[in-house]
């Protein structure tokens, strides 16, 4: 069983405040499956470091702004 991880993600919203972009988009951009968008989004995935700042980089954000981890 996959323990998940403590780091949340505002992905899904960012997806929606950029014209809707759908799952397989955003993973078309950076290269991964929609399965691994799925998981990263729901939080049974860590990215790696590059593909965080990938996918911060596509919404035009920085790291903190979608990814967060609890004090």
């Amino acid at each position: 069983m996959v323990k998940p991880t403590k780091v949340t993600n505002s992905i899904r919203a960012l997806r929606f405040a950029s014209g809707e972009m759908t799952q397989a988009e955003l993973a078309d951009r950076i290269g991964v499956t929609r399965q691994t968008v799925i998981a990263i989004e729901q939080g049974r995935y860590s990215p790696s470091l590059e593909m965080a700042f990938q996918i911060a980089r596509v919404f035009g954000v920085g790291l903190d702004d979608v990814f967060q981890y609890p004090d």
